[in-house]
């Protein structure tokens, strides 16, 4: 997995990318809160390039969720360009619930 960065206005926009297992979830989970805990409040996670996304890869996202709700004031992680697969996945154990599901990038980083 490899993750890219870009830095925007408002939020911090991540690519992840590859296979997100019990191997490579901690390397994302490490990434998202040390962006968090670095003064970035907002996430655009794109799962665009992802192609598997294991339950720890559900507790890293998770996790950043709850760190930046709990900033002050609060931020948020949200997701973007969900492939169809993943989607299904996402929605079957609720995620759809905690996070916000963006078609577009764009639409995303304009949230904010």
């Amino acid at each position: 997995m490899e993750i890219t960065v870009e830095t925007m206005k408002r939020c911090d926009l991540v690519h992840p990318s590859g296979m997100i297992d019990s191997a490579s979830a901690p390397e994302l989970e490490e990434s998202l809160l040390d962006l968090l805990e670095g003064g970035t409040r907002n996430l655009v996670i794109s799962l665009r390039e992802v192609t598997f996304l294991s339950s720890p890869g559900l507790k890293a996202l998770l996790a950043a969720q709850i760190r930046a709700r709990k900033k002050v004031p609060p931020g948020e992680v949200v997701l973007s360009e969900i492939p169809p697969n993943l989607l299904k996945v996402l929605e079957l154990v609720g995620m759809h619930h905690i996070f916000r599901f963006f078609e577009q990038d764009v639409e995303a980083v304009g949230s904010f």
